[in-house]
């Protein structure tokens, strides 16, 4: 029985199979039956409607297949985009400029409706809070904060700052702001849910569908931390290696 991964926008699916079934380079990438079933979407008229706004939107390419499945690669526009809602991604393919990234905003309870907007608005930013009102990132996000306040009533809410890390131990700092050993324990739970996924019954193609939902839920709350941050040895970038050894073995 497959298990669906949670996330309802047709346009996230299109972009996570696109990344996920590929690699860093982008490869081509077949909406076939089974790529659907596994990411919850079928090629229906929203569908298509959607592939063709991320096409116009230089999110996506059309690819060169000429059969009955279409394909599509991924561009760098495309990934940014998802590395906004998926910040663990993000430095897999790019390199970590060495700044962080702070943000600060102190909204009023009496207009608490925007407050919840903008937290919603930012929670796949690699954000984590280092004191009260104040939230630290390694990711280049300033455009999108500037996309996503400018001109609007939040704006006069938030101050950004970006600044080079020149004293403490970040060891201290990354387990206090982002809690790594929880997620570490995570990685962890994940795993041993993988292996009870792929010893027990059931076609491929399902149990892929399983590893990817159980993946895509962690995914959504680790914050893509570089490795000069968090170390080349991070149980993160080991459970992409899992995955992609995983999909090797029943997608082929």
């Amino acid at each position: 029985m497959v298990t669906y991964m949670g996330i309802k926008e047709r346009r996230t699916k299109i972009l996570l199979a696109l990344f996920l079934l590929s690699n860093v380079d982008f490869a081509e990438v077949s909406l076939d039956e089974n790529v659907q079933q596994m990411f919850d979407f079928t090629l229906n008229q929203k569908t298509k409607a959607t592939l063709t706004s991320l096409v116009k939107a230089a999110e996506i390419n059309k690819g060169s297949a000429k059969d009955e499945s279409p394909s599509y690669t991924l561009t760098i526009k495309g990934f940014h985009s998802l590395s906004l809602e998926f910040p663990s991604f993000r430095f897999l393919k790019e390199t970590w400029d060495k700044k962080l990234r702070i943000i600060s905003y102190e909204i009023p309870e009496a207009k608490r409706e925007l407050r919840d907007r903008l937290r919603r608005e930012m929670q796949g930013w690699g954000l984590g809070p280092w004191h009260r009102s104040f939230w630290l990132t390694p990711h280049p996000v300033m455009d999108a904060l500037h996309g996503l306040v400018d001109g609007k009533t939040e704006a006069q809410y938030c101050q950004a700052f970006e600044a080079d890390h020149v004293f403490g131990d970040k060891a201290t700092l990354i387990e206090k702001v982002w809690g790594k050993s929880s997620l570490d324990k995570k990685y962890r739970e994940l795993f041993k849910k993988w292996h009870s996924i792929l010893s027990g019954d059931g076609e491929k193609t399902i149990k892929f569908a399983n590893v990817l939902k159980e993946y895509i839920s962690l995914l959504r709350e680790d914050p893509g931390l570089p490795k000069e941050l968090i170390g080349e040895g991070w149980i993160g970038f080991e459970a992409m290696n899992i995955f992609k050894e995983i999909q090797g073995i029943l997608l082929s």
